[in-house]
Protein backbone atom coordinates (compact mmCIF):
# COMPACT_ATOMS: atom_id res chain seq x y z
CA UNK A 1 0.00 0.00 0.00
CA UNK A 2 1.75 3.71 -0.86
CA UNK A 3 1.51 5.78 1.71
CA UNK A 4 0.79 8.51 0.02
CA UNK A 5 -1.76 10.41 0.47
CA UNK A 6 -2.55 12.81 -2.45
CA UNK A 7 -1.38 12.59 -6.00
CA UNK A 8 -1.20 16.17 -7.32
CA UNK A 9 -1.35 16.22 -10.69
CA UNK A 10 -0.26 19.57 -12.91
CA UNK A 11 0.10 19.97 -16.41
CA UNK A 12 2.57 22.25 -17.86
CA UNK A 13 2.77 24.48 -21.01
CA UNK A 14 4.77 27.50 -21.29
CA UNK A 15 4.69 28.81 -18.16
CA UNK A 16 8.05 29.32 -17.19
CA UNK A 17 7.32 32.45 -15.74
CA UNK A 18 5.05 31.16 -13.16
CA UNK A 19 5.26 27.53 -12.68
CA UNK A 20 7.69 27.43 -10.32
CA UNK A 21 5.82 29.71 -7.40
CA UNK A 22 3.11 26.98 -8.16
CA UNK A 23 5.53 24.35 -6.97
CA UNK A 24 7.04 26.05 -4.30
CA UNK A 25 3.10 26.77 -3.06
CA UNK A 26 3.21 22.76 -2.86
CA UNK A 27 6.31 21.84 -1.34
CA UNK A 28 5.45 24.21 1.16
CA UNK A 29 2.60 22.21 2.32
CA UNK A 30 1.85 21.41 6.04
CA UNK A 31 1.32 17.70 5.19
CA UNK A 32 4.20 16.51 3.62
CA UNK A 33 3.01 13.10 2.18
CA UNK A 34 2.20 13.74 -1.12
CA UNK A 35 3.49 13.45 -4.71
CA UNK A 36 3.73 16.16 -7.43
CA UNK A 37 3.28 14.41 -10.62
CA UNK A 38 4.84 17.73 -13.59
CA UNK A 39 3.86 16.53 -16.92
CA UNK A 40 5.81 18.65 -19.63
CA UNK A 41 3.40 18.76 -22.51
CA UNK A 42 6.07 19.11 -25.63
CA UNK A 43 6.37 23.01 -23.70
CA UNK A 44 8.49 24.97 -26.37
CA UNK A 45 9.96 26.87 -23.17
CA UNK A 46 12.09 26.33 -20.23
CA UNK A 47 9.01 25.17 -18.11
CA UNK A 48 10.10 21.60 -18.15
CA UNK A 49 13.62 22.41 -17.43
CA UNK A 50 12.42 24.27 -13.96
CA UNK A 51 10.34 21.13 -13.25
CA UNK A 52 13.15 18.95 -13.88
CA UNK A 53 15.50 21.44 -11.60
CA UNK A 54 13.01 21.03 -8.58
CA UNK A 55 12.35 17.44 -8.56
CA UNK A 56 16.37 16.71 -8.05
CA UNK A 57 16.03 19.04 -4.82
CA UNK A 58 13.01 17.15 -3.70
CA UNK A 59 11.91 13.76 -4.26
CA UNK A 60 8.11 14.58 -4.31
CA UNK A 61 8.19 16.15 -7.55
CA UNK A 62 8.28 13.83 -9.97
CA UNK A 63 8.21 14.78 -14.33
CA UNK A 64 6.93 13.31 -17.40
CA UNK A 65 8.16 14.35 -20.69
CA UNK A 66 5.95 13.62 -23.27
CA UNK A 67 4.80 15.35 -26.98
CA UNK A 68 2.51 17.82 -26.93
CA UNK A 69 -0.93 16.83 -26.80
CA UNK A 70 -3.09 18.98 -24.38
CA UNK A 71 -3.85 19.62 -20.99
CA UNK A 72 -6.21 16.55 -20.95
CA UNK A 73 -3.86 14.18 -22.19
CA UNK A 74 -1.30 15.39 -19.71
CA UNK A 75 -3.50 14.45 -16.48
CA UNK A 76 -4.97 11.47 -17.98
CA UNK A 77 -1.00 10.46 -18.43
CA UNK A 78 -0.42 11.23 -14.90
CA UNK A 79 -3.64 9.69 -13.55
CA UNK A 80 -2.48 6.52 -15.00
CA UNK A 81 1.00 6.16 -12.70
CA UNK A 82 -0.70 8.28 -10.19
CA UNK A 83 0.23 6.60 -6.48
CA UNK A 84 -2.29 8.50 -4.27
CA UNK A 85 -4.99 8.00 -1.92
CA UNK A 86 -6.71 10.95 -3.35
CA UNK A 87 -5.88 12.97 -6.36
CA UNK A 88 -5.50 16.78 -6.57
CA UNK A 89 -5.28 18.61 -10.11
CA UNK A 90 -3.27 21.82 -9.90
CA UNK A 91 -2.86 24.41 -12.93
CA UNK A 92 0.98 25.29 -13.53
CA UNK A 93 0.22 29.27 -13.08
CA UNK A 94 -1.46 29.35 -9.87
CA UNK A 95 -0.75 28.18 -6.60
CA UNK A 96 -2.43 27.55 -3.24
CA UNK A 97 -2.04 28.33 0.21
CA UNK A 98 -0.03 26.04 2.68
CA UNK A 99 -2.52 24.38 4.66
CA UNK A 100 -4.69 23.46 1.39
CA UNK A 101 -3.53 19.56 1.18
CA UNK A 102 -3.46 18.96 5.14
CA UNK A 103 -6.87 20.28 5.89
CA UNK A 104 -9.02 18.99 2.75
CA UNK A 105 -7.49 15.60 3.40
CA UNK A 106 -7.99 15.35 6.94
CA UNK A 107 -12.27 16.54 6.14
CA UNK A 108 -12.08 13.67 3.74
CA UNK A 109 -10.90 11.24 5.86
CA UNK A 110 -12.90 12.61 8.18
CA UNK A 111 -16.29 11.93 6.30
CA UNK A 112 -15.31 8.89 4.15
CA UNK A 113 -16.06 11.49 1.07
CA UNK A 114 -15.72 10.49 -2.51
CA UNK A 115 -15.53 14.39 -3.39
CA UNK A 116 -14.67 17.31 -1.34
CA UNK A 117 -15.09 20.73 -2.69
CA UNK A 118 -13.50 23.91 -0.82
CA UNK A 119 -13.88 27.44 -1.71
CA UNK A 120 -11.01 28.90 -4.36
CA UNK A 121 -10.08 32.93 -4.95
CA UNK A 122 -9.76 34.34 -8.35
CA UNK A 123 -6.83 37.11 -8.24
CA UNK A 124 -7.19 39.51 -11.16
CA UNK A 125 -4.19 41.32 -11.99
CA UNK A 126 -4.85 44.67 -13.76
CA UNK A 127 -0.88 45.80 -13.15
CA UNK A 128 2.61 43.86 -12.29
CA UNK A 129 1.43 43.77 -8.39
CA UNK A 130 -1.96 45.54 -8.13
CA UNK A 131 -4.76 42.57 -8.52
CA UNK A 132 -8.63 42.09 -7.47
CA UNK A 133 -9.44 39.12 -5.42
CA UNK A 134 -13.07 37.37 -5.83
CA UNK A 135 -13.95 34.95 -3.24
CA UNK A 136 -16.13 31.65 -3.97
CA UNK A 137 -17.15 29.73 -1.37
CA UNK A 138 -20.72 27.69 -0.10
CA UNK A 139 -21.03 27.35 3.68
CA UNK A 140 -19.06 23.88 4.67
CA UNK A 141 -22.14 20.98 4.31
CA UNK A 142 -21.56 17.53 4.48
CA UNK A 143 -24.39 15.42 2.28
CA UNK A 144 -25.98 13.12 4.18
CA UNK A 145 -27.31 11.66 1.07
CA UNK A 146 -26.73 11.78 -2.36
CA UNK A 147 -29.99 12.85 -3.26
CA UNK A 148 -29.73 15.83 -1.07
CA UNK A 149 -26.19 16.47 -3.18
CA UNK A 150 -28.20 16.34 -6.50
CA UNK A 151 -30.77 18.64 -5.03
CA UNK A 152 -28.79 21.12 -3.76
CA UNK A 153 -25.89 20.77 -6.22
CA UNK A 154 -27.68 24.16 -8.45
CA UNK A 155 -25.95 25.83 -4.76
CA UNK A 156 -22.65 25.14 -5.79
CA UNK A 157 -22.75 25.42 -9.80
CA UNK A 158 -24.46 28.90 -8.85
CA UNK A 159 -20.45 30.04 -6.97
CA UNK A 160 -18.97 28.20 -9.20
CA UNK A 161 -17.24 25.43 -7.14
CA UNK A 162 -18.36 22.63 -9.75
CA UNK A 163 -16.93 23.65 -12.26
CA UNK A 164 -12.83 23.31 -12.27
CA UNK A 165 -10.89 20.33 -10.60
CA UNK A 166 -8.33 22.88 -8.25
CA UNK A 167 -10.79 23.15 -5.71
CA UNK A 168 -11.61 19.58 -5.27
CA UNK A 169 -9.64 16.70 -3.91
CA UNK A 170 -11.12 13.02 -5.49
CA UNK A 171 -10.81 9.79 -4.20
CA UNK A 172 -9.19 7.91 -6.45
CA UNK A 173 -10.41 4.85 -6.26
CA UNK A 174 -13.86 5.96 -7.47
CA UNK A 175 -12.20 7.99 -10.39
CA UNK A 176 -10.40 4.60 -11.36
CA UNK A 177 -13.05 2.35 -10.81
CA UNK A 178 -15.31 4.51 -12.72
CA UNK A 179 -12.80 4.77 -15.05
CA UNK A 180 -13.38 8.69 -15.12
CA UNK A 181 -10.89 10.51 -17.44
CA UNK A 182 -10.86 14.29 -19.05
CA UNK A 183 -11.89 14.24 -22.40
CA UNK A 184 -10.00 15.77 -25.08
CA UNK A 185 -11.91 18.61 -25.98
CA UNK A 186 -11.49 21.98 -25.63
CA UNK A 187 -12.10 23.06 -22.17
CA UNK A 188 -11.71 19.33 -20.63
CA UNK A 189 -11.93 20.65 -16.83
CA UNK A 190 -16.30 20.90 -16.84
CA UNK A 191 -17.17 17.15 -18.27
CA UNK A 192 -14.69 15.45 -16.33
CA UNK A 193 -16.83 17.21 -13.09
CA UNK A 194 -19.60 16.36 -15.06
CA UNK A 195 -18.55 12.76 -15.18
CA UNK A 196 -17.61 12.97 -11.48
CA UNK A 197 -20.64 14.13 -9.83
CA UNK A 198 -23.06 11.98 -12.37
CA UNK A 199 -23.45 9.45 -9.60
CA UNK A 200 -20.77 10.82 -6.85
CA UNK A 201 -22.26 9.69 -3.24
CA UNK A 202 -20.06 11.34 -0.53
CA UNK A 203 -19.56 14.65 -1.03
CA UNK A 204 -18.01 17.44 1.40
CA UNK A 205 -18.33 20.97 0.99
CA UNK A 206 -15.95 23.42 2.60
CA UNK A 207 -16.13 26.97 3.12
CA UNK A 208 -12.42 27.80 3.84
CA UNK A 209 -10.58 29.08 0.78
CA UNK A 210 -7.51 27.77 -0.43
CA UNK A 211 -6.59 28.06 -4.00
CA UNK A 212 -5.88 30.96 -6.02
CA UNK A 213 -7.06 31.05 -9.49
CA UNK A 214 -4.74 33.71 -11.41
CA UNK A 215 -5.96 35.54 -14.04
CA UNK A 216 -3.55 37.57 -16.03
CA UNK A 217 -2.30 35.80 -18.85
CA UNK A 218 -3.27 37.56 -21.69
CA UNK A 219 -2.50 34.17 -23.85
CA UNK A 220 -4.27 32.09 -21.15
CA UNK A 221 -7.12 30.44 -22.64
CA UNK A 222 -10.09 31.95 -20.32
CA UNK A 223 -9.11 35.18 -22.21
CA UNK A 224 -8.54 34.39 -25.84
CA UNK A 225 -11.55 34.65 -28.50
CA UNK A 226 -12.92 31.69 -29.89
CA UNK A 227 -14.44 31.29 -33.03
CA UNK A 228 -16.63 28.68 -31.71
CA UNK A 229 -17.28 29.70 -28.48
CA UNK A 230 -20.72 29.49 -28.68
CA UNK A 231 -21.33 26.16 -30.13
CA UNK A 232 -19.10 24.62 -26.91
CA UNK A 233 -21.24 26.99 -25.09
CA UNK A 234 -23.92 25.26 -26.53
CA UNK A 235 -22.34 21.71 -26.02
CA UNK A 236 -22.15 22.55 -22.36
CA UNK A 237 -25.19 23.22 -21.71
CA UNK A 238 -26.76 19.94 -23.31
CA UNK A 239 -24.12 18.49 -20.74
CA UNK A 240 -25.76 20.05 -18.03
CA UNK A 241 -29.36 19.80 -18.61
CA UNK A 242 -28.68 16.08 -19.43
CA UNK A 243 -26.93 15.65 -16.07
CA UNK A 244 -30.12 16.84 -14.35
CA UNK A 245 -32.57 14.84 -16.74
CA UNK A 246 -30.15 11.55 -15.62
CA UNK A 247 -31.22 12.80 -11.88
CA UNK A 248 -34.15 13.04 -12.43
CA UNK A 249 -34.25 16.55 -10.14
CA UNK A 250 -36.11 19.91 -11.34
CA UNK A 251 -36.89 21.80 -8.57
CA UNK A 252 -37.08 25.31 -8.79
CA UNK A 253 -33.80 26.07 -7.71
CA UNK A 254 -32.12 24.21 -10.47
CA UNK A 255 -34.50 25.07 -13.06
CA UNK A 256 -33.61 28.75 -12.44
CA UNK A 257 -30.05 28.36 -12.43
CA UNK A 258 -29.60 26.73 -15.38
CA UNK A 259 -31.78 29.50 -17.11
CA UNK A 260 -29.29 32.12 -15.68
CA UNK A 261 -26.40 30.28 -15.98
CA UNK A 262 -26.95 29.69 -19.90
CA UNK A 263 -27.76 33.46 -20.56
CA UNK A 264 -25.08 34.97 -18.86
CA UNK A 265 -22.67 32.57 -21.28
CA UNK A 266 -24.45 33.63 -24.67
CA UNK A 267 -23.68 37.55 -22.77
CA UNK A 268 -20.41 36.25 -22.93
CA UNK A 269 -20.90 35.03 -26.73
CA UNK A 270 -21.75 38.23 -28.04
CA UNK A 271 -18.40 40.00 -26.41
CA UNK A 272 -17.03 37.43 -27.88
CA UNK A 273 -18.49 38.33 -31.62
CA UNK A 274 -17.36 42.11 -30.43
CA UNK A 275 -14.00 41.43 -29.66
CA UNK A 276 -11.16 42.84 -31.72
CA UNK A 277 -10.12 39.81 -32.54
CA UNK A 278 -13.07 38.78 -34.43
CA UNK A 279 -12.75 39.63 -38.11
CA UNK A 280 -15.99 38.98 -39.32
CA UNK A 281 -17.90 42.01 -41.01
CA UNK A 282 -20.36 44.24 -38.67
CA UNK A 283 -23.33 42.51 -40.69
CA UNK A 284 -22.40 39.11 -39.95
CA UNK A 285 -21.78 40.11 -36.41
CA UNK A 286 -24.83 41.13 -35.91
CA UNK A 287 -26.70 37.90 -37.65
CA UNK A 288 -24.63 35.53 -35.07
CA UNK A 289 -25.87 37.93 -32.20
CA UNK A 290 -29.45 37.62 -33.36
CA UNK A 291 -29.09 33.99 -33.72
CA UNK A 292 -28.11 33.86 -30.53
CA UNK A 293 -30.26 35.67 -28.76
CA UNK A 294 -33.81 35.00 -30.65
CA UNK A 295 -33.06 31.32 -30.16
CA UNK A 296 -35.99 29.34 -28.32
CA UNK A 297 -33.62 28.12 -25.84
CA UNK A 298 -32.12 31.85 -25.34
CA UNK A 299 -35.96 33.16 -24.79
CA UNK A 300 -37.60 30.60 -22.88
CA UNK A 301 -34.26 31.10 -20.44
CA UNK A 302 -34.79 34.48 -20.20
CA UNK A 303 -38.76 33.92 -19.34
CA UNK A 304 -36.61 31.75 -15.75
CA UNK A 305 -33.83 33.81 -15.10
CA UNK A 306 -33.39 35.79 -11.93
CA UNK A 307 -30.48 37.98 -12.50
CA UNK A 308 -28.65 38.96 -9.56
CA UNK A 309 -27.93 42.62 -10.03
CA UNK A 310 -29.37 45.63 -11.91
CA UNK A 311 -26.60 45.79 -14.15
CA UNK A 312 -27.07 42.17 -15.60
CA UNK A 313 -30.88 42.91 -15.71
CA UNK A 314 -30.09 46.07 -17.63
CA UNK A 315 -27.84 43.69 -19.83
CA UNK A 316 -30.75 41.52 -20.81
CA UNK A 317 -32.73 44.38 -22.12
CA UNK A 318 -31.50 43.66 -25.86
CA UNK A 319 -31.96 39.85 -25.44
CA UNK A 320 -35.76 40.38 -24.16
CA UNK A 321 -36.34 42.52 -27.18
CA UNK A 322 -34.53 40.67 -29.93
CA UNK A 323 -32.91 43.49 -30.96
CA UNK A 324 -29.19 42.47 -32.26
CA UNK A 325 -28.20 45.83 -32.93
CA UNK A 326 -28.62 47.08 -29.32
CA UNK A 327 -26.80 43.93 -28.37
CA UNK A 328 -23.99 44.26 -30.55
CA UNK A 329 -23.18 47.42 -28.85
CA UNK A 330 -23.54 46.53 -25.52
CA UNK A 331 -21.34 43.92 -26.60
CA UNK A 332 -18.36 46.35 -27.82
CA UNK A 333 -18.85 47.92 -24.59
CA UNK A 334 -18.05 45.28 -22.76
CA UNK A 335 -15.62 43.87 -24.83
CA UNK A 336 -13.56 47.58 -24.56
CA UNK A 337 -14.13 47.38 -20.36
CA UNK A 338 -12.88 44.21 -20.34
CA UNK A 339 -9.92 45.13 -22.51
CA UNK A 340 -8.76 49.03 -21.12
CA UNK A 341 -10.18 48.58 -17.80
CA UNK A 342 -9.51 44.39 -16.26
CA UNK A 343 -10.47 46.28 -12.51
CA UNK A 344 -13.64 47.06 -13.08
CA UNK A 345 -14.27 44.20 -15.82
CA UNK A 346 -13.50 41.77 -12.97
CA UNK A 347 -15.35 43.86 -10.09
CA UNK A 348 -18.67 43.92 -12.55
CA UNK A 349 -18.60 39.95 -13.12
CA UNK A 350 -17.79 39.23 -9.57
CA UNK A 351 -20.87 41.09 -8.68
CA UNK A 352 -23.16 39.99 -12.13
Amino acid sequence: MSDIKISAIMPVYNVEKYVGKCIESLLAQTMPDFELIAVDDGSPDNSGKICDEYAKKDSRVKVIHKENGGAPDARNRAIEVARGEYFYFVDSDDWAEPTMFEEMYKTAKEHDAQLVVAGFYIDTYYSDTEYYTQEQTQPSQVFSSQQEFREQAYRLFDKNLLYTPWNKLFLASYILDNNIRFKKTFWDDFPFNLDVIRDVERVVVMEEKYYHFIRARADSETAKYRSDMYDKREEEHGWLLDLYRYWGVDNEGSREMLSRRYIERVVGCVENVTNKACTLPTKEKKAAIKKMICSERAQEALKVAKPNSTTMKLMLVPFKMKNATLAYWEGKMISNVKSSNTKLFAKLKANR
